[in-house]
Formats: C-alpha cells, structure tokens, sequence
C-alpha cells in the first residue's frame, strides 16, 4: 500500500513539472526590442562632439551638444 502511494506522488510531481514547464513555453517571450530609428548625426558647433539632431540645441552659431557651449560660443562670436 506504501509503494501505491510513493508512486503516486511520484507521478503527481511529474506530472506538475510537465504541465509547469509546457506553460512556459507557451507563454510569450520578451518581444522582439524595437529597431532603433537612424537620426542625423550632427556636431557640435563649440566641441564638435557628433549627436543626433533631436538632442542638439539650436543656437546663433549652428547646433550645440550643451547650454554651457551654446552659451561660450556666443560669448566669443558676438553679433
């Protein structure tokens, strides 16, 4: 009667074990990453430091890759 026993909880766990790892893998993955979009590299007017046109800042003298830069170039080039 013990050995019916034994058995049967043996076949209970392999059974969870089965049935667990047949939900994983039905289960979704992580999706694909996104494709990351090409943007323009521009330099930076002060440094020449390359970085996409988005995260430029615009200034008198063309585009710059910080405030402290835009702020120095126009100092030195007035007008």
């Amino acid at each position: 009667m013990k050995y019916l026993l034994v058995l049967l909880v043996v076949l209970a766990v392999v059974w969870l074990a089965r049935s667990s790892r047949r939900d994983a893998t039905r289960m979704p993955g992580p999706s694909a990453p996104a494709q990351p979009t090409h943007q323009t590299m521009i330099a930076c007017a002060q440094c020449g430091l390359h970085l996409p046109r988005d995260e430029a800042l615009p200034g008198r003298g063309g585009v710059f890759c910080c405030e402290a830069h835009r702020t120095d170039y126009e100092r030195a080039h007035p007008g």
